[in-house]
């Protein structure tokens, strides 16, 4: 049974800095792409990071670049998200998803990916 674990969300004023972990079970993250997504209210899911299997292939939503960074420990089967430099523009819940199929280019495609985590909330002050 596949199961990713999001923790690390809380509230933070606007210019700090969170670190978000997602715990993967039963898959290998070296094996799968996985990416971080968000959705804020009333709007639709995004992708705003991923890093591909097998590799040190990363790749961000435009808005993120420079301030978010996606690693990989395998050692830990865990894929973090260091989000520095926050704005209360990226405040969301910030989903994990594991993708066992990549295709270049599709990174932001939530219906790409297999399995999803349940969510951490992350909320920026002004």
């Amino acid at each position: 049974q596949v199961q990713l674990v999001e923790s690390g969300g809380g509230l933070v004023q606007s210019g700090g800095s969170l670190r978000l972990s997602c715990a993967v079970s039963g898959v290998t993250v070296d094996s799968y792409a996985i990416g971080w997504f968000r959705q804020a209210p009333g709007k639709e899911r995004e992708g705003v990071s991923c890093i591909g299997s097998s590799t040190e292939d990363t790749y961000y939503l435009d808005s993120v670049k420079g301030r978010f960074t996606i690693s990989r420990d395998s050692a830990k089967n865990t894929v973090f998200l260091q989000m520095n430099s926050l704005k209360p523009e990226d405040t969301a819940v910030y989903y994990c998803a594991a993708d066992s199929n990549p295709i270049p280019g599709t990174f932001r495609v939530a219906q790409q990916y297999d399995y999803w985590g349940q969510g951490t909330q992350v909320t920026v002050s002004s």
